[in-house]
């Protein structure tokens, strides 16, 4: 159990580490900048209220990933976000090809949008993103090689290239 100046620092410790990789997560189901900020501000708001004991900080980093992901799972679905209509977010700050590909990326069906994210994106193995999706390795290999594909036929590339995102 942590003190309040304990719960504090290790609050601000993870926000400073971890806020942007949670709101990278949170967009890649949300699809909106402004809904992928709040989930991660109600991912912070549940860590000062549960306040729960890690062992390590890879722990620490897992939970909140899967706290981010329920949380914008939960947010999908609710009756005011299916009823509305999201207005595409401006990603023209960013080089022609990155744009291109964050695009497909996020065109992509959620069981290969957050794999791909979680992977190329975040640095997680199959073996973690299973832990954090809580499926088996091997249908995260599975996703992963699915959505290379889906991703290939859409952006291009040669037969005998790989993807890198």
């Amino acid at each position: 159990m942590y003190n309040s100046y304990e719960l504090n620092e290790s609050v601000r410790r993870a926000l400073d580490l971890y806020s942007q990789s949670l709101i990278k997560v949170a967009f890649t189901y949300l699809k909106n900048i402004a809904d992928a900020e709040e989930v991660t501000q109600e991912v912070f708001l549940a860590y000062l209220q549960k306040r729960p004991v890690f062992e390590n900080n890879e722990h620490e980093k897992a939970w909140l990933i899967r706290t981010t992901i329920n949380k914008s799972k939960n947010m999908l679905k609710t009756g005011w976000f299916k009823s509305r209509n999201p207005v595409p977010e401006d990603l023209s700050y960013l080089p022609k090809e990155e744009n291109e590909v964050l695009q497909a990326v996020l065109a992509l069906d959620k069981k290969y949008r957050i794999p791909i994210h979680l992977h190329y994106y975040e640095g997680y193995s199959i073996q973690e993103i299973a832990v954090i999706m809580q499926s088996k390795p091997a249908t995260v290999g599975t996703w992963l090689a699915r959505g290379r594909l889906i991703l290939k036929e859409k952006i291009g590339g040669l037969d005998n290239e790989e993807i890198c995102l």
